[in-house]
């Protein structure tokens, strides 16, 4: 039997891909980025946080069948249909459990449903080619054209990155690439344009841009986990409309 190690799903969601959708988190995520705004999907383990301002107890993780969560997404379906939205895989990576997701999306296509699959690119091939084929769309994070930082500061693989966001677009799917725009990280006019550069080699139309910010700030706290960014303020208004009109010269973009 199939089965998926999720981490919660959230309904009605309209920031995870086009329409109103249903985000199906997983669990596990092979990069280690400081920012992570969902630490608690990083780990395959359970996670249990106790929030402290309401005092509720959430434990995320648990193992569910590819049908359960087919039985609880498919709910919706008349939403799905009205706005063109349909269900997204976040996490965590997707990715590393590309079989089950790719069993799951066999069952909501064949309710006609879209899904959309919201990745790190940082695996082997093959967990893409599970679900190529019932697969919409994908959101790509992208976060630095720069391969030593990309291996020591998230523990990524920059060219396995490239060549696998090269691969999808030539294969003829919808790409939206993200790149999470990370203060002393990857904001100067330098990183911008060599990110362009690697975008435009592997193919890119749409390069949407995602402000860093610190909303997920507080999970650290409860999980008695140090934030290396608690100190770091957003950018503005002007730092990002001044990284979005580079940009804007070779790509469709989207400030989140």
């Amino acid at each position: 039997m199939i089965t998926l190690n999720v981490s919660h799903i959230q309904r009605f969601c309209t920031g995870d891909g086009p329409g109103i959708r249903t985000t199906v988190f997983l669990k596990g995520c092979d990069l280690r980025c400081p920012w992570c705004h969902n630490p608690e999907n990083i780990p395959s383990a359970p996670v249990t946080i106790k929030y402290g301002v309401s005092g509720k107890t959430v434990t995320y993780g648990r193992i569910m069948t590819a049908d359960e969560v087919f039985s609880d997404v498919i709910e919706d379906i008349d939403f799905y249909r009205e706005s063109g939205g349909g269900v997204t895989f976040s996490g965590g990576e997707p990715l590393l459990q590309s079989k089950a997701v790719s069993e799951l999306e066999k069952l909501l296509k064949a309710e006609g449903v879209s899904t959309l699959i919201d990745t790190a690119g940082s695996v082997p091939v093959r967990m893409i080619d599970d679900v190529i084929g019932d697969t919409d769309m994908f959101y790509f994070d992208y976060k630095t054209a720069d391969p030593v930082l990309y291996k020591t500061v998230i523990n990524g693989d920059r060219d396995v990155v490239l060549n696998n966001l090269a691969y999808l677009i030539g294969r003829g799917k919808t790409v939206h690439v993200r790149i999470p725009l990370i203060p002393g990280f990857n904001m100067s006019g330098a990183d911008c344009e060599a990110i362009c550069a690697d975008l435009c080699k592997a193919g890119a139309e749409y390069a949407d841009l995602l402000p860093f910010h610190r909303l997920g700030s507080s999970k650290y706290e409860y999980m008695g986990l140090e934030y290396a960014y608690k100190n770091v303020a957003p950018p503005d208004a002007a730092e990002i409309e001044k990284i979005r009109k580079i940009y804007e010269r070779y790509f469709k973009t989207f400030v989140e």
